[in-house]
């Protein structure tokens, strides 16, 4: 069976910095994977390469068995993209852009894009430049669905929203992308935000798969520490390297969130 994705033994580096060191990864058909990663840990590097738009320097990453390297054209008219923080054209009004982007796509939908702009209470007659950070999320979504792919590809979509932005985000996910059998590789840096909806986690730490596990596995080994912030930088310098999954301060404490919480 041809799966939606496919890595094996992907490299990809930047001159002398290697970045990804050798990831294996496999998304099923229908399934929701969450990827999960410390900001610039290649979470968006390999979605990036994935789409064909950094060239790896060993190994393969295939989408529906196409080679990203060598038929990205091929992989990207398959695949619903949302990238991290997409922008789109600003002097172009919400109406406008379905079809500027129909011509990409052999299988693009224009009354299923019309509905999608509508469910997402989307103004048609507004300039994209007007639109709030929220709504262009929605837009992007809402374009990334149209041609209805097998296969969406959202890097770290909701960076920058609220949480009822981010609650009402997950929210269309799982209404207009796992209710199509549709197959989801979801970015984030906060398991908390991609958890409720995804049947895998996968962590990436050093370059490679650290943990490919069920919700319910990654919250028996993950945990949120809250520490004074007058302390917590001597406490997290006491964890085992690589450990620490997100690090936040609020105020007056410190919220570690931490792989591996026994040894923590």
């Amino acid at each position: 069976m041809t799966l939606p994705i496919e890595i094996d033994d992907l490299h990809v580096g930047y001159r002398r910095h290697a970045v990804l060191r050798g990831v294996n990864l496999r998304v099923n058909p229908g399934e929701t994977v969450a990827l999960l990663a410390r900001n610039g840990a290649g979470k968006s590097t390999l979605i990036r390469t994935l789409m064909g738009l950094h060239r790896p320097g060993a190994g393969t990453a295939r989408i529906f068995g196409l080679d990203a390297r060598k038929e990205p054209v091929a992989c990207r008219r398959r695949v619903g993209y949302l990238a991290e923080d997409q922008q789109m054209w600003p002097w172009m009004r919400v109406r406008d852009l379905p079809r500027f982007l129909a011509p990409f796509y052999p299988t693009w939908d224009h009354g299923y894009a019309e509905v999608l702009l509508t469910r997402f209470a989307l103004p048609f007659d507004a300039k994209i430049r007007t639109l709030s950070k929220g709504q262009n999320v929605r837009l992007g979504l809402a374009m990334a669905l149209a041609h209805r792919p097998k296969l969406a590809v959202l890097d770290d979509p909701v960076l920058g929203l609220d949480p009822v932005a981010r609650r009402d985000f997950n929210r269309d996910l799982v209404e207009h992308l796992q209710a199509e059998g549709t197959a989801v590789l979801y970015s984030s840096h906060l398991l908390g935000e991609v958890e409720p909806v995804a049947d895998r986690v996968v962590i990436l730490r050093d370059g490679v798969v650290a943990t490919d596990a069920t919700p319910d596995a990654v919250r028996a080994d993950v945990r949120a520490f809250v520490l004074p912030a007058d302390v917590a930088e001597r406490a997290v310098g006491l964890l085992p390297g690589g450990s620490v999954l997100e690090d936040e301060t609020r105020g007056r404490t410190r919220r570690v969130v931490v792989q591996n919480a026994a040894a923590a």
